[in-house]
């Protein structure tokens, strides 16, 4: 586990712009089945995510069509979280940084690490504006 310190500026980078913290299983659970589209954000620590996950996440949301629920969980500190969220993300292996958008509790689109690692920024977030314009 991580200290909090750490962790709580990686953690606002997304909070300070709408996400809400998925916290415990349950908040998995209602956040998965909630009606419309839902973008979770598996964050972490590592450089991929500071420096192309939460950036690009972040930009995604300059567009006219955009998820109705923005929500985070942190691997490696809120880990009971995390494995629920996982849960609904099978047959994926566990991914972080990773990114899935639901549709009415359906998993509809899922980026994994490999696919953010060595990319830019904007390109994630061009990447996910075209998801957003398909099934927001």
């Amino acid at each position: 586990m991580y200290p909090e310190a750490m962790i709580k500026p990686m953690k606002n980078e997304l909070i300070s712009k709408g996400f809400k913290e998925i916290l415990s299983p349950e908040d998995a659970d209602n956040a998965i089945k909630s009606q419309g589209t839902t973008l979770i954000v598996i964050n972490s620590v590592c450089g991929c995510a500071a420096g192309s996950a939460r950036p690009g996440i972040v930009l995604s949301l300059f567009n006219h069509k955009k998820p109705q629920n923005l929500l985070t969980v942190f691997a490696g500190v809120d880990k009971e979280a995390t494995a629920q969220v996982r849960n609904y993300l099978l047959p994926y292996p566990p991914s972080s940084p990773s990114i899935a958008l639901f549709k009415d509790g359906k998993l509809v689109h899922f980026i994994e690490r490999h696919h953010i690692e060595g990319r830019r920024a904007e390109m994630l977030a061009e990447h996910l504006k075209e998801v957003y314009n398909q099934f927001c």
